[in-house]
């Protein structure tokens, strides 16, 4: 009996066993558009442009290995260096005052509010809509002439304002209109992660005597860290990629006060054919997005010390 037994499980294991493996080609199978999607368009572009970061690839010739001589123009580049200067200023006066205002809008909207379906339409409307679109209107409203803020500011008997001509003023200009149009975005996710958290623990809180704000401060907040985490690294990532609404509003000027990274990228690419030196700003600017997104997830914490079961 016993080589019977033997057999049996023997065969057992081999059904099992192919049952796994088959169950194992499914699954590669599924997943392998979206790994072949990657490694076609993200991957292979990526190794290409670091390949071209040290040739001098100009369109026209065969590219010949410089070696670090791109990387070196860079450092002298006095160009890059505001370039990368007005990028984190950019990164820094938006995505501050969009997660602020934000939150503040997801929490008045997550009540019971009249009209709170058309106002959450209405904010998140502009995250949908095109950049261009969106740009062709504020250079309406930012118009010096004809515009409807300097006719507003005027009621006020503030002068007209060059808002877009005026060093002082264009980066603050993009930066308002940046905000206003990913603010829907911030709020809709804050508004999810708000209806997340478990209706118990305000209860709770109510019958300890909290009040509303100290509930806010103590449950809503920390209760959204894992949310405000990723609006912050995806925040992070759109900044320092900020392209559209330069080129179109203000073209980097006046005195290339808004141009940023991705702008100089696009003009000594597209401009003037040095694709192998605009190949070393995308890397480094590639860098720098991957070390500001390693270090919040490092010290961003995703909310992990959370338990509510």
């Amino acid at each position: 009996m016993k080589p019977t037994l033997s057999r049996s499980v023997e065969t057992d294991g081999k059904t099992r066993s192919k049952q796994r493996l088959s169950i194992d080609y499914v699954g590669y199978a599924m997943i392998a558009p979206g790994y072949l999607i990657y490694f076609l368009f993200i991957f292979i572009p990526l190794i290409v442009g670091v390949y071209y970061s040290f040739t001098n690839y100009n369109f026209y010739s065969t590219p010949e290995f410089i070696g670090l001589q791109n990387y070196a123009r860079l450092l002298q580049d006095a160009l890059f260096g505001k370039a990368m200067y007005n990028t984190f200023i950019y990164a820094l006066f938006t995505i501050v005052p969009q997660l602020f205002l934000g939150l503040i809008l997801a929490v008045l909207l997550n009540g019971k509010l009249f009209g709170r379906v058309f106002s959450r339409a209405s904010i998140y409307i502009p995250n949908v809509t095109s950049m261009v679109a969106v740009s062709m209107i504020w250079l309406w409203i930012y118009d010096p002439a004809l515009g409807i803020l300097n006719r507003m500011i005027k009621v006020f008997g503030i002068d007209p304002i060059q808002w877009l001509y005026n060093p002082n003023t264009a980066m603050m200009a993009v930066v308002i209109m940046s905000i206003w149009k990913s603010l829907g975005y911030t709020m809709i996710v804050y508004l999810a992660g708000l209806q997340s958290i478990p209706s118990s623990l305000y209860e709770a809180a109510h019958m300890d005597g909290a009040s509303k704000i100290r509930q806010f401060f103590s449950i809503t907040i920390p209760m959204l860290k894992p949310t405000t985490f990723f609006i912050l690294v995806m925040s992070c990532i759109n900044s320092f990629m900020v392209f559209e609404q330069v080129n179109i509003m203000t073209a980097g000027g006046p005195l290339n006060s808004t141009t940023t990274v991705v702008h100089q990228i696009y003009l000594r690419g597209f401009q003037d054919f040095q694709m192998g030196y605009a190949s070393a700003m995308a890397i480094v600017l590639f860098l720098i997005t991957l070390v500001i997104t390693l270090i919040n997830f490092k010290y961003g914490n995703q909310g992990d010390d959370l338990d509510v079961d």
